[in-house]
């Protein structure tokens, strides 16, 4: 039987469990922080979802992001790319993390959600199911792929009006990673724990 209380992650207070309408946010009556929201994707959605996420990330990751031309010389550069050439400078501190928020972070979310998630849609746990439950909330905060979509937003619209900057397959497909994982694992993922 699934629990039927719910913690303010803010505040420690206690609160029964709501069945919510769509759109609809259970906020905490001491610190107003959200402590339950809408979530109307079945387990099936979700791991769907998930496995569609972990194919955009293979292509935001292996394609490139943009080509770049200039008097014949071409070039193009993928999310690996831009970590090494992070990593290269004097800044190798800001290669690991870049690599930690944009490429490893999301990786292992996707991985732990389908594990978990893959044995929900049988009805049991997962095997270590507390542990992935607590990755994946420890992994949240780190997952940062729509700043490294608006920073190569940003270097497309600077770069096209002194090159030919032509945007890749790989950004298209961080794009709908970048929004895929805010909808499946950027938001509450507490409600696994009652879907088993």
């Amino acid at each position: 039987m699934a629990n039927q209380r719910i913690i303010c992650e803010h505040c420690d207070r206690v609160y029964e469990k709501v069945t919510l309408a769509k759109h609809q946010k259970a906020l905490c009556t001491r610190c107003a922080g959200v402590i339950q929201r809408y979530n109307g994707l079945s387990v099936q959605q979700r791991l769907a979802l998930t496995i569609t996420a972990a194919v955009l990330w293979t292509f935001a990751n292996f394609y490139p992001v943009m080509s770049i031309s200039l008097q014949g010389l071409k070039n193009s550069a993928t999310l690996w790319d831009s970590v090494v050439a992070l990593s290269l400078g004097p800044i190798t501190f800001i290669a690991l993390v870049a690599a930690i928020s944009i490429i490893i972070a999301p990786v292992f979310q996707l991985l732990l959600l389908i594990w978990v998630l893959s044995y929900a849609l049988t009805g049991r746990r997962s095997p270590a199911f507390k542990l992935c439950m607590r990755w994946l909330e420890a992994l949240r905060p780190w997952s940062m792929l729509e700043v490294c979509l608006l920073g190569a937003m940003v270097a497309v619209f600077k770069l096209a009006g002194m090159l030919d900057v032509i945007p890749g397959t790989g950004l298209f497909a961080l794009a709908a990673l970048a929004l895929l994982l805010i909808r499946i694992a950027g938001r509450d993922v507490r409600d696994l724990w009652d879907s088993v």
